[in-house]
């Protein structure tokens, strides 16, 4: 009963959160100079249609009236919502917004996920020994090696990666999801190109997230080690492979409500990195969008990312509830 009133609480504040964003999104969106529906319009007047039959056509293009109010245009938006339907591209006329952010999205998803649970694993076993080495040299060079890394930019990393592995020493394609004379499909060469060309964004994409881990896992490490469990477990003779397994358990719990929302935002793609590598995932989708004003492209973009990081935040708050008993009884919250 507790977890049902649980995820319903969490579902009535995600749908909050969510119509919260998607309109104040809608509101920054229709607001940024340079209209192109608008101007549309204006060239098919200047074309010699009568300004109602330009409306119409205009409307029927981009599926709301050029001339019609922010209020009227919000409301046919939200109406499209409600029937799963995110509209038209502006920039691609003709072609469903929901249908390019799912073409996006496959190329979004390999090397986001594959870096950030990369990243992930090498942080936090990282972190445990930068914990409890660090009085020795291990730890500080794990903890050096952690600050620097979390201290670098995205993008100066991925210009680094490019420069060693394409230039200095060219073992690997510089950009593009995949080399153009392979068929799509389960064949070696396509796979292997796949690889190849997704090695460079996951590289980078672990090297940026993984100084945050082994930081954060670090501080918590060190936090559980003061806890009164480990020291009356010391006293007791507890061999170190067992105590070792106790405090990593206990110091990643915290952790797994950043990786979640960390794989929530995988859906934004990774801007920088995706546009070095000219990567076509929702990232450079996003940019190209907002450099074209499609109006409809950039809501639906903001909302798969807002909706994908509210359900990864339920999602870590019931894990969580399910592997910490203390959430669970009431104990610790």
């Amino acid at each position: 009963m507790n977890t049902v009133r649980r995820l319903t609480g969490h579902l009535a504040r995600g749908i909050a959160m969510i119509w919260v964003v998607t309109t104040i999104s809608f509101v920054i969106i229709r607001n940024i100079p340079g209209d192109p529906v608008m101007g549309q319009y204006e060239k098919l007047i200047e074309q010699g249609m009568a300004p109602d039959q330009a409306e119409r056509a205009t409307a029927a293009l981009y599926g709301f009236l050029p001339t019609g109010s922010l209020w009227d245009q919000y409301v046919g938006y939200l109406n499209g919502l409600i029937h799963l339907d995110l509209g038209q591209s502006l920039s691609t006329p003709g072609a469903g917004v929901a249908t390019i952010i799912g073409s996006a999205a496959k190329w979004t998803i390999l090397p986001v996920l594959g870096g950030t649970l990369l990243s992930f694993l090498l942080g936090v076993t990282m972190g445990v020994y930068a914990a409890i080495k660090r009085s020795g040299k291990l730890g500080d060079v794990l903890s050096i090696s952690g600050s620097l890394l979390h201290g670098v930019p995205q993008y100066v990393i991925g210009l680094l990666v490019t420069a060693i592995f394409t230039t200095l020493w060219p073992i690997l394609p510089a950009g593009g999801p995949v080399d153009i004379e392979y068929v799509p499909g389960f064949n070696a060469g396509y796979l292997v190109s796949l690889v190849q060309h997704a090695t460079l964004p996951v590289l980078t994409y672990a090297l940026a997230s993984y100084g945050g881990w082994i930081l954060a896992m670090k501080s918590s490490v060190a936090t559980v080690l003061g806890d009164d469990f480990i020291l009356a477990a010391e006293l007791r003779g507890l061999k170190r492979g067992v105590l070792f397994r106790y405090i990593a358990r206990n110091a990643i719990l915290p952790l797994f409500t950043i990786l979640a929302l960390s794989l929530g935002m995988l859906f934004g793609g990774a801007i920088f990195i995706e546009t070095i590598f000219n990567y076509p995932g929702l990232g450079l989708l996003l940019v190209n969008s907002i450099g074209a004003r499609d109006y409809a492209l950039m809501g639906g973009t903001f909302l798969v990312i807002t909706v994908a990081v509210v359900a990864a935040n339920i999602a870590a708050d019931l894990m969580y509830a399910v592997i910490d008993p203390r959430v669970r009884s009431g104990g610790a919250a």
